[in-house]
């Protein structure tokens, strides 16, 4: 089986420690609904030897990054990346500053509002709220989506600089080569999107039953690109709704949550 698409190879560089990267790729290799992985399942998701493996999960255990439970004979994340987690959450002031906004937009649309950043082809949910609806979106802060479908990661791909751009397309093209017509046509309609109102769809492009509509906000510090997204069930979120009205109110939101971020600063 070939290295999973959540941990792409990267560009070699010279400044890198080889080790290091590696240990990271397994400890991205877990996903929300991972609980336990073993070495033989990392080792297919990295791509790296098993022996390889063996060392890196011993090294990861011993400094705290993993656990090991010898009911499974399975690793899981520790308390250690937890620790990380939450610095960087607890830093991050758009979680506290958009809420109030996310939640209100939730409630209208009877959907999901989120906040995501990139995270290698995936954007990482870091901030979400659900309205009182039953059909909402159950995806929590740490969930990924990916970036090629989403309108989340259309509106991302839209925000950067064209040579950042090309380089993520390239490895997007690279990861999905037998998928890469389709997600190319959706690509180039979200720019089209983007073009004309300010925000990008994704009408059944990630899962068939969910339409999504999504904005990024630009830091004037040059800090990373937060990308703000509307998801919900197709049939309460229609293309002219999406279009007319949740699309700008989101656009709405940015505004405001950006003209506080500014405040702060």
């Amino acid at each position: 089986m070939g290295k999973d698409t959540n941990c792409p190879a990267e560009e070699p560089d010279r400044q890198s420690i080889r080790s290091l990267e590696r240990g990271l790729d397994v400890l991205r290799c877990f996903r929300p609904d991972d609980r336990y992985l073993g070495n033989q399942e990392l080792a297919a998701r990295t791509g790296l030897p098993k022996p390889t493996i063996s060392r890196l999960t011993h090294t990861l255990t011993r400094l705290g990054y993993l656990g090991y439970s010898e009911k499974f004979s399975k690793y899981h994340l520790d308390s250690a990346v937890l620790a990380l987690g939450y610095s960087f959450l607890a830093n991050l002031d758009v979680r506290r500053v958009a809420r109030p906004y996310m939640e209100k937009l939730a409630e209208y649309a009877q959907a999901s509002v989120a906040v995501g950043v990139q995270e290698r082809l995936n954007m990482l949910y870091v901030e979400s709220c659900r309205s009182s609806s039953m059909v909402t979106l159950n995806l929590g802060a740490g969930s990924q989506i990916p970036i090629a479908a989403t309108s989340m990661g259309r509106a991302f791909l839209c925000a950067l600089p064209e040579p950042d751009r090309r380089s993520l397309l390239e490895q997007i093209r690279i990861s999905s080569e037998a998928e890469w017509p389709r997600i190319s046509a959706g690509l180039e309609q979200a720019v089209k999107d983007y073009e004309q109102y300010g925000f990008c769809l994704s009408l059944g492009d990630w899962k068939k039953d969910v339409h999504a509509v999504a904005t990024p906000l630009i830091p004037a510090d040059g800090s990373r690109i937060l990308v703000f997204s509307c998801v919900g069930a197709s049939f309460q979120l229609r293309k002219n709704m999406l279009v007319d009205d949740i699309g700008p109110r989101l656009l709405n939101l940015v505004t405001n949550v950006e003209e506080a971020l500014n405040h702060l600063r």
